[in-house]
């Protein structure tokens, strides 16, 4: 018998504040039995999935404690099903094409006791909408279809009202910096994840020493010379430290050294803190850096992928390569500097390079994969799930644990 999760895809949107910072995502769906041909009936004809999806692998998991923004269509606003849905993490977000009348702003003003926030989704001002602007608590502008120019304007007529701008299908830097001026208090779209590398700054010194760190680690040096990176960058060695404490809390034995530290993490999870600290000590964002949750996520979901295929045969060394793919894909992006000018000196195999490089091989289409499925390009996923040999089940059993795993990144950071 097929369970609910195997016939449908699920994709997460980043929604930044103005300090770059994940504050929620929308969650998409769409029923792998949905077609072309019905695609117009989208939010209604999902509307069953969304809840039993909701219900049935848990909104904590794939959120990981930020907000949730949920399509709704004017049949689940009406229904009795919001119980289903935790009120102080979910944003109902009502489709442009529901009726603003009496009936609706009536159930919103339920909703809004029983604690949810509402979005407008992909709204146009029109003033004889007042009673919902002091109801809603953001209202959603795609400004690709708005226009640049006209940006001004709709945020001067939205400023006599206590809701929250979120501008959508912000894709560019400058496009960021534009809404932001403007006074929009949310975005929506990969700015955050788009190479500029143009601006070919260099590698700072805490990169360059964790690059190094990460070098020696995938090329199984001695445990002298990695001790050494540590005495050589005393922030290193610190985080290291707090490292150890926050997963080693069972430890009875006080740490007396830097070996005694590495020792006591193990390789393993010392290069999986170097990867991840690659993001997490970039700028102040840290923990909170939205390429460190694509990064995590999408090098999660490729190792398990990797684990899965061939009746979970695949070595070790090949899940932990696919890890590293995922999470070293975005590099280029963190530190503004070509891919080439990044890995030059870190030794990878051929395999790895190949796939960060020209998305070549089988680490390369699974990277692929999960590129596409962070942008919910669901087409693009049905073909690349047979050419990888994974079923739609594995990925979503693959995401869940991924998105369950970044929290627990977050947790540790606390």
């Amino acid at each position: 018998m097929t369970s609910s999760q195997d016939k449908f895809f699920l994709g997460r949107q980043p929604i930044l504040d103005r300090n770059q910072e994940i504050t929620g995502f929308e969650l998409l769906f769409r029923s792998a039995d949905i077609g072309h041909a019905v695609f117009d009936s989208y939010s209604q004809a999902c509307s069953d999935v969304i809840i039993l999806a909701l219900s049935s692998f848990g909104i904590h998991e794939v959120l990981g404690g930020k907000l949730g923004f949920i399509n709704i269509s004017l049949d689940v606003l009406l229904s009795d099903l919001f119980e289903l849905l935790p009120n102080e993490t979910t944003v109902l977000e009502l489709l442009e094409n529901i009726p603003l009348d009496d009936v609706v702003l009536e159930r919103c003003r339920e909703l809004k006791e029983l604690g949810f926030a509402l979005a407008l989704d992909d709204h146009i001002f029109d003033p004889s909408n007042s009673e919902i602007y002091y109801l809603a608590d953001i209202v959603k502008i795609d400004i690709l279809m708005t226009g640049i120019d006209a940006l001004p304007d709709v945020v001067s007529q939205f400023r006599n009202y206590p809701v929250k701008l979120l501008a959508e299908k912000v894709e560019t830097m400058e496009q960021f910096q534009i809404c932001s001026d403007l006074g929009f208090d949310l975005f929506q779209g990969y700015f955050f994840a788009r190479p500029d590398v143009l601006n070919r700054q260099k590698i700072d010194v805490s990169g360059l020493a964790l690059l190094k760190l990460l070098e020696q680690l995938s090329t199984r040096a001695s445990i002298e010379t990695i001790e050494m990176t540590f005495k050589e960058n005393p922030g290193l060695s610190y985080n290291l430290l707090k490292l150890v404490n926050s997963v080693s809390l069972g430890m009875r034995e006080k740490i007396k050294t830097l070996r005694h530290a590495i020792l006591s993490i193990g390789m393993n999870s010392l290069r999986r803190w170097t990867q991840l600290s690659l993001f997490a000590g970039r700028d102040s964002r840290g923990i909170n850096h939205p390429l460190l949750e694509m990064g995590a996520v999408r090098g999660r979901l490729m190792e398990i992928l990797f684990k899965q295929l061939d009746g979970s045969t695949v070595s070790d060394e090949r899940a932990e390569a696919a890890f590293m793919v995922g999470i070293l894909s975005l590099l280029d992006v963190l530190f503004e500097t070509p891919m080439e000018e990044i890995i030059a000196n870190l030794n990878l195999n051929d395999d790895v390079t190949q796939a960060l490089l020209y998305r070549k091989g089988r680490l390369g289409k699974m990277l692929i994969l999960a590129e596409k499925l962070e942008v919910t390009d669901f087409d693009a996923v049905t073909v690349l799930l047979d050419e990888c040999r994974v079923s739609l089940a594995q990925l979503l059993k693959a995401q869940l644990e991924a998105f369950n795993w970044r929290s627990s990144i977050v947790h540790q950071g606390d």
